[in-house]
């Protein structure tokens, strides 16, 4: 059993929600984001539910990638031995390419790859250090595609961590140490509630919950949930890009 898994970006939305489903499973938990009171208020509300887990809580932004190593570290100190980190941090800002809002492009492609390459040495530096351990990045079922609009940059980076965590995987191959690439379809979140029209989108606890089944499994790689997604991923690689138009 992964007993003590650690996630980024945990203090809502994917993060916060796996965090309950694995809570709820008997894990101890390492959780890290920028916003420390909502994780102080979500710890609370877990040991109500589950007094025997453990839980310990760090403010980071993942973007101060120094601070990456630190808390990495230092949360491995404290459990002694971290069996599983779930790379969740990101966000998705922007617009299309050049209409105006090249920061918002560059806070995407900052936050959602160099941030999650930093999170990914300083995880594989302690599964390499233990000899053993599962990493897990939170792709996209975008980044199979390139898309239009808030998604340029967001389905780019997804791609690119897609592709990075094969790499890693590869490197590590026949070892103790496992790595997966989760790709989630549509799922409500702060993120895109705004959002109203969104293919086979699913609530939270849905997601979330198919999101921790396929992590448990330990396969390279998944698209969650598995319907439709598994076949809708598959359907986009060959649609004319003006069908793509319906998924964005």
């Amino acid at each position: 059993m992964r007993k003590t898994i650690l996630i980024t970006g945990a203090s809502s939305g994917l993060g916060q929600g796996m965090a309950e489903k694995f809570a709820a499973k008997g894990h101890n938990l390492a959780l890290c984001a920028r916003r420390l009171d909502r994780l102080e208020s979500f710890k609370s509300s877990l040991l109500e539910k589950h007094p025997n887990i453990r839980i310990e809580l760090q403010s980071l932004d993942v973007n101060d990638h120094d601070a990456v190593f630190t808390v990495f570290k230092a949360f491995q100190q404290s459990f002694t031995t971290i069996d599983r980190i779930i790379i969740n941090a990101g966000m998705g800002k922007g617009a299309s390419i050049g209409t105006g809002y090249f920061e918002a492009n560059r806070e995407t492609a900052m936050t959602n790859f160099v941030a999650a390459l930093a999170q990914a040495e300083a995880a594989m530096e302690i599964f390499r250090e233990q000899n053993h351990g599962h990493l897990v990045t939170i792709s996209s079922v975008s980044a199979v595609r390139g898309f239009r609009r808030a998604l340029n940059v967001y389905s780019a980076t997804k791609a690119g961590l897609t592709t990075m965590t094969e790499g890693i995987r590869i490197d590590v191959q026949n070892t103790p140490i496992k790595v997966s690439c989760i790709h989630p379809g549509f799922i409500r979140t702060e993120l895109n509630e705004k959002v109203k029209k969104v293919p086979f989108i699913v609530d939270l606890d849905t997601g979330c919950a198919a999101l921790v089944k396929a992590i448990d499994k330990e396969k390279p790689t998944s698209y969650t949930p598995t319907w439709p997604w598994l076949f809708v991923q598959q359907l986009m690689r060959w649609l004319p890009d003006s069908m793509l138009k319906k998924f964005s």
